[in-house]
């Protein structure tokens, strides 16, 4: 078994070794992964923050020792950059773009200085809405965990995690945890909404905002009204999601 952190802003992960494959997700600078499997060009992950696996190409990825991915384990650093764009400062004076929610609690390791604005779970359960506005408009990318594209359960998953909360990538695999509560009176803000699609499969993820609204990924991260039925969007005057269930997992 190998390992490997990120030591880039964004690396992108694919379902299956080709650079035309659908990215299922993305890895963020100072996560930390396992190398499943090497080829000459590509090697097949799995993320340690949601244990999601994928193909990622071999000069993107940074290896690094047994010893060393057992001590980020064992230090479980919730810290996380909390501009939209910062820095590190490697030992050869570059500078190394990063965003939104990468985890800086490992520059260390990587010997780069980070000097930007942090933040270090877990906060109040009130900063989640604080934060998950951080990442209004950004525009819609499937596999996107980034301020410059994101996917629904990316989005909370990011959130989740900008407060020291790990969630599973998936929306269908977040719905499994939590507590669910019965009607939407009984939610607080930042407690997560799952809808389901005509097939009854959960596939979207929102985050519970006061009075009703709530913040979640259509085209790009917006606030829209929340009823018993779903999301009702003002602007089109019709439903866009059905609601399958409302889950407390803070």
């Amino acid at each position: 078994m190998q390992y490997g952190i990120c030591a880039l802003s964004i690396v992108p992960v694919r379902f299956s070794p080709d650079h035309q494959s659908e990215m299922v997700t993305q890895i963020l600078y100072g996560e930390h992964f396992k190398i499943l499997e090497q080829r000459k060009h590509w090697s097949k992950v799995r993320i340690a923050l949601d244990g999601c696996e994928g193909w990622a190409v071999n000069n993107q990825l940074h290896k690094i020792s047994e010893s060393d991915y057992k001590d980020i384990e064992s230090r479980n650093s919730n810290e996380c950059s909390s501009d939209l764009i910062s820095y590190v400062e490697t030992k050869k004076n570059l500078l190394v773009p990063i965003v939104l929610g990468s985890t800086i609690g490992n520059t260390a390791l990587l010997q780069h200085k980070f000097e930007g604005g942090s933040v270090n779970g877990p906060h109040d359960k009130s900063n989640l809405i604080s934060m998950a506005l951080l990442y209004l408009n950004t525009p819609y990318l499937w596999g996107g965990r980034s301020p410059f594209g994101i996917d629904a359960a990316g989005f909370a998953q990011m959130v989740y995690k900008l407060h020291g909360c790990n969630l599973h990538r998936k929306a269908q695999e977040q719905a499994t945890v939590g507590t669910a509560l019965s009607f939407i009176e009984e939610s607080e803000a930042g407690d997560l909404a799952f809808f389901d699609n005509s097939e009854g499969v959960i596939d979207h993820v929102g985050l519970i905002m006061d009075n009703n609204y709530i913040i979640h990924v259509n085209g790009k991260v917006r606030i829209d009204r929340l009823d018993h039925t779903g999301i009702f969007n003002t602007e089109e005057g019709n439903y866009t999601h059905n609601l399958r269930v409302i889950k407390k997992v803070l």
